[in-house]
């Protein structure tokens, strides 16, 4: 989160200095509170028994020899809510860190190649019985791939450390330990159809593409089973953030390519959404694809940078058929938005150019991920929308949706800019 020690001591978090709705260091203490005097007991001690929703984490800090651990809560029953991103949509900020709150992660470090795991040299914590480590790293795999939460046991070094971090991609992460021991107390539910693509020699996009197919999985239960080293033929642990980003861009680009063979809409089309703080203004456009997502960290909000004008500073990312390439500005939001459009446009069968314009404002005060960006696009297209003849229309309504002045995403901006080759359809209209 953005710290200003200077800024942060003079107002105590009561004055809001910073512009923000409210202060995002307070609202995690608050919410640490929260957790600890209902949880104190279950959470202040080296064995945690619990229903994992099922969750696990895999780090990239020192890659390749990389911190993974299961997630494990201090209750039983059902705790998927605690680890189900794209059912988050009607809960705030602070009810996301409660529920991240409560789940505690025994870290373990590991070489992202599975086998040489058995390496004591890659192992911080020295443990002398592979068999421990290897056992370790099955149940982690299982957990993985399980649907329904797991009663679990982990066994720290210490009593875990309160302190929660975020993280741009994923969702925040839970308090945690040093991981001695994980035990998976009963039997994981794991669907017949992922035991077979796991145990396939299919290569990692073919694997998660099957599973999309298939139905039944959100790309976040198949983002488990690549960061758990369960995907492709050479099988590696992935980190979290980067198989969010994998698995979103391939299923996007898998979808884009079916969109490309579908007829073009008829008119300019321009959407609008809202989801902690966050708003989105999608503009579909006439034309043979293109994709752009531009976005502003407004004045008060979380990375909010005016630079030295004093207006928000535009980024943005730009794809056509030609044009590809890694998202340098907008990083993972540009997959996450896509892959939302895409599926929006393959239900319609329709291809067309798309612009979004996200705006993220100063309440959305604490980073919760980029499956709130697939929400909140998603979201989007289940709202009234406007349609228009004209782009300069649709600019004009644009205008009225969003804070910062459309000349400056015009200025950014790769498709609004672009000269236009008029359709046959346009000049049969003019003659």
């Amino acid at each position: 989160m953005a710290f200003n020690s200077k800024m942060c001591s003079v107002c105590k978090g009561r004055k809001l200095l910073c512009g923000k709705s409210k202060c995002s260091i307070l609202e995690k203490l608050r919410a640490f509170e929260d957790i600890k005097k209902k949880f104190d007991k279950k959470l202040n001690k080296t064995e945690i028994f619990g229903a994992s929703p099922p969750s696990i984490f895999v780090g990239e800090y020192n890659y390749p020899n990389i911190r993974i651990g299961p997630l494990v809560p201090p209750i039983e029953g059902d705790t998927s809510f605690m680890d189900s991103p794209l059912k988050w949509e009607d809960k705030s900020i602070k009810a996301i860190i409660k529920y991240r709150s409560m789940l505690v992660m025994g870290e373990t470090i590991s070489n992202v190649n599975i086998n040489k795991q058995k390496e004591n040299k890659y192992n911080k914590y020295n443990l002398s019985d592979n068999n421990i480590n290897n056992r370790t790293m099955e149940s982690i795999q299982e957990l993985a791939m399980s649907l329904k939460p797991v009663d679990s046991e982990i066994t720290l070094k210490k009593k875990p450390n309160f302190n929660i971090s975020h993280s741009g991609f994923a969702p925040p992460i839970s308090p945690k330990g040093d991981l001695l021991k994980f035990v998976v107390a009963e039997n994981p539910k794991i669907p017949k159809k992922s035991d077979y693509v796991v145990n396939d020699e299919l290569k990692a996009v073919d694997s998660i593409i099957s599973l999309y197919n298939y139905g039944g999985f959100d790309e976040y239960y198949i983002v488990k089973l690549m960061s758990a080293g369960l995907l492709g033929i050479d099988k590696k642990l992935v980190p979290t953030r980067w198989s969010i980003t994998g698995v979103q861009d391939t299923i996007g680009k898998y979808l884009r390519d079916k969109i490309i063979d579908y007829p073009l809409i008829n008119d300019y089309e321009v959407y609008y959404g809202e989801l902690l703080g966050n708003n989105y203004t999608i503009l579909l456009m006439p034309d043979y694809y293109a994709y752009e997502l531009m976005e502003v960290w407004q004045k008060g909000s979380l990375f909010g940078d005016s630079g030295s004008s004093g207006v928000p500073i535009v980024l943005g990312d730009y794809e056509d058929l030609k044009v590809k390439g890694y998202a340098k500005e907008t990083t993972g939001a540009f997959y996450a938005s896509r892959l939302s459009i895409m599926e929006y446009l393959v239900k319609r069968k329709r291809q067309c150019k798309i612009v979004v314009f996200r705006e993220i404002t100063p309440d959305y005060y604490a980073p919760v991920g980029v499956w709130q960006i697939r929400s909140g696009v998603k979201k989007s297209f289940n709202n009234q929308y406007f349609k228009y003849n004209t782009l300069q229309e649709a600019l004009n309504k644009i205008s009225e949706l969003v804070k910062t002045p459309i000349e400056k995403y015009k200025l950014k901006s790769k498709i609004l800019t672009k000269s236009r080759q008029m359709r046959i359809e346009e000049i049969i209209n003019i003659i």
